[in-house]
Formats: C-alpha cells, sequence, structure tokens
C-alpha cells in the first residue's frame, strides 16, 4: 500500500491521536493494537478504534518528533499492524497578533524556542499580558540580504483588495457574508452554490479527497435537515457569540482566511482539518496563519539562493559546501539539495549536476530567469480559457 499523507491539527496533538479520514481507513482495515516505527527506529503502541475513527496513543511520537499544528505525517504500512511513520515539520515564519484590549486570558500557545526558516523548535507556554513574540533567528552577518517576505496579515482586520502600484487607496471591502465566501471559493478552488436560503454549499470536488461544507450564514437558515449532504457544518456567528448544536464559522475568522488565501495558495485539502476540528474561530485560523509563513518562508529561501547564485558568474562550478557557508543558517542542507535539484530541470535548467556534489553554473541568475519568465508568457499566452460548459464537467484550460 502506497505511503499516506496526515496533516496535523491543534486536537489531534493535543488528544495524542489521528482520526482516521476517509482516505486512511483503507491503510487501517482492523481495530486493535499496533506499532508505529518512528524515523529514528524507536515503537510507539498505539490502539487503532475503527468505530471511534481514530488511532490513540501517540502523544509521545508527536512530542519526540517536535511536531506542531500543519506538520505531516507519512505513514507507509509495513505489515498487517505494523507502520512506519515519519513526522515533517513544515517551514516556519513567525507570526506577531496584536493583543487587544477586550481579549481573554489567553491559552497556552506554541512559542518558537529555535527558528530557521525551515526548521523550527516550539514549546507549549503561557503567554503574559504584554508578551512579545520571538524574533526570528538571523542569518549569519556574511550572508547577503534575503528577498523581504510579505508578512501574513493580522487576525481581525478588515480584508483590502491590494490597490494598484499607482496609488495607495484601499480597493473594495467585501459587505457580505456571501461576497466573502464567494472570494474564498474562488481563492482556494471551492465551488459554492446555496443548499437551501441563508446556506452556503462548499463543495471541494476533488474526487476521493473530496468533501462538502454547509455553512449557515444566520440563525434562521438552520431549518431542520439544513446539514444535508455535507460532510461538514458550521452556522456563521461572531467571535465571542456563543452557539449549541452546531460548530461555528466566525465572521472574524473568515476575514482571516480571505487574507491568508490573497498572501499563498491555499486548498480545500489544507483547509479540512479545521472543518473536522469543530469551531473555525481566529485560533484555528491561527494554524492556517502558520501555514501561510510556512508558503512564504519556502519562497524567502527559493529567494535567497538566487540572490547568493547571483554573485556566481556564468560557466562556472558551484561547490555545494561553500554555497551553504555562504547561506548560513537561513536554508538548511536538505532545503538547499532540493532547491538545487530543483535549479537543476525544467523549465529552470540552470544546473548541471557534476560528479562529486557538484553543479555547472551554466547560466548567470538574471539571464536564466529572464528565460523562464519568457517560457512562462508564452505558454500563458496560448492557454485557452475553458468554457462555461467545460468549467461545469471539471474540465481544465488546454493549450490553444
Amino acid at each position: 500500500m502506497k505511503q499516506m499523507r496526515y496533516i496535523l491539527t491543534r486536537p489531534c496533538l493535543q488528544e495524542g491521536v489521528l482520526r482516521l479520514q476517509k482516505y486512511l481507513e483503507p491503510t487501517f482495515p482492523e481495530s486493535g493494537p499496533a506499532t508505529f516505527v518512528d524515523d529514528r527506529g524507536r515503537e510507539h503502541r498505539v490502539e487503532i478504534d475503527r468505530a471511534a475513527g481514530v488511532v490513540r496513543g501517540l502523544h509521545a511520537l508527536y512530542h519526540d518528533a517536535n511536531l506542531g499544528v500543519n506538520d505531516v505525517l507519512m505513514i507507509t504500512p509495513l505489515e498487517p499492524g505494523r507502520y512506519s511513520v515519519e513526522g515533517i515539520v513544515k517551514p516556519h515564519a513567525p507570526i506577531t497578533t496584536p493583543r487587544t484590549e477586550n481579549q481573554r486570558t489567553p491559552e497556552p500557545r506554541r512559542v518558537v524556542v529555535t527558528a530557521t526558516p525551515h526548521v523550527r523548535e516550539v514549546r507549549l507556554q503561557h503567554a503574559e499580558p504584554d508578551a512579545r513574540a520571538e524574533r526570528p533567528v538571523a542569518p549569519r552577518a556574511e550572508a547577503p540580504a534575503r528577498e523581504p517576505l510579505v508578512p501574513v496579515p493580522q487576525l481581525g482586520r478588515e480584508p483590502r483588495t491590494a490597490a494598484p502600484a499607482s496609488t495607495s487607496a484601499p480597493g473594495p471591502v467585501p459587505e457580505t457574508p456571501e461576497a466573502q465566501l464567494a472570494e474564498l471559493a474562488s481563492l482556494t478552488g471551492y465551488r459554492l452554490s446555496y443548499a437551501a436560503p441563508g446556506v452556503a454549499r462548499l463543495a471541494a470536488e476533488l474526487g476521493e479527497f473530496g468533501y462538502v461544507v454547509h455553512v449557515a450564514l444566520n440563525e434562521a437558515a438552520r431549518r431542520p435537515g439544513w446539514e444535508g449532504g455535507a460532510d461538514y457544518s458550521a452556522l456563521l456567528a461572531a467571535e465571542g457569540e456563543k452557539v449549541t448544536g452546531t460548530p461555528r464559522l466566525t465572521r472574524e475568522a473568515l476575514v482571516a482566511l480571505l487574507e491568508h488565501a490573497r498572501l499563498a495558495p491555499l486548498s480545500p485539502i489544507d483547509l479540512r482539518p479545521y472543518w473536522e476540528a469543530g469551531d473555525l474561530d481566529l485560533n484555528a485560523a491561527a494554524g492556517v496563519s502558520e501555514l501561510v509563513g510556512a508558503h512564504l518562508a519556502q519562497r524567502g529561501a527559493f529567494s535567497f539562493v538566487l540572490l547568493t547564485l547571483a554573485a556566481q558568474p556564468a560557466h562556472s562550478v558551484l561547490q555545494v559546501p561553500r554555497l551553504a557557508e555562504r547561506l548560513g543558517s537561513g536554508v538548511n542542507p536538505a532545503e538547499l539539495s532540493s532547491i538545487l535539484d530543483t535549479l537543476s530541470r525544467a523549465p529552470f535548467l540552470a544546473l548541471t549536476p557534476l560528479p562529486g556534489g557538484q553543479y555547472l553554473l551554466r547560466a548567470g541568475v538574471s539571464e536564466m530567469l529572464r528565460d523562464v519568465a519568457d517560457y512562462a508568457d508564452g505558454v500563458r499566452r496560448r492557454i485557452r480559457p475553458a468554457t462555461p460548459a467545460q468549467a461545469e464537467a471539471g474540465w481544465a484550460p488546454t493549450p490553444a
């Protein structure tokens, strides 16, 4: 059976469980005791409970691997009742959220103890009223300056569409939940429709990974049967509003999700754990903020390597240890290896691998980026948008 990818949520970490979502059920066909073997060869005894839809007993594994929200567990069946598991800590960019005057006493939060854009050590900590977010570890002084990362927006702000470069005036702000949900669907890949008056239907049409969310836009929309046909449901409510019987999607969290989706690509796969966990409020949206920070950190690492390579003359041999030394702590060895491999393949073809782990820089970085930009522009011009009928059938755009 193939290796499976599982994204961790806060409830998973707090309860020490892995939830048996539909796509994971074939991986765990029977209830009973099982063994997870981590990447250090340590065995963890777990209990598979298909009736409850969970695998229990993972507190120690999550702690030993230093896993957090949105980190990934790769699961590979070895034999019946025995699995190989590998924890992957996603890159992290520190996110700060200002404290408001009416904010309640904070819950324990994950604090970055040691951080680069790619490796982080985190601990649960009670924040003091005037605590400040940890600062990221800066690259060594001799490394060239990194391209600034776009900051993840502060949670709870009103969303604004980016203004043209020639003016600083803000764009229009969505005024209705319907408009906000329509934008979220457009940005993240849901198909938005209405299952009933006041009940928005967000459909992730992803085959075996698909699911449906029903969002009641007001209390009156929660008529009998309004959740029918949905995998998850939520009532749109204010952050401080108490709701019984239905998970909440808070208006403030919806604003935050829109801001995050404008900054980095988010998909229904990324968001599914948050619908599944229950209330999608500002606390849950903070997890999405971490995921967006990871996307931006990865982009920043790629830019950092390119800017450093730009000091290397074309048609010269690249010594990887020397490059790693110049990058300092800004990029770890695994990430550097992945980036160099990417630059060796189409459409970049900037590097040619040589024996001994060296590379030939085939062209200057500026020239290479111009070629890639020309290539991308040429492909873009050849793409013919799908007709409405094709889009309805799920066809992708085709080359002209």
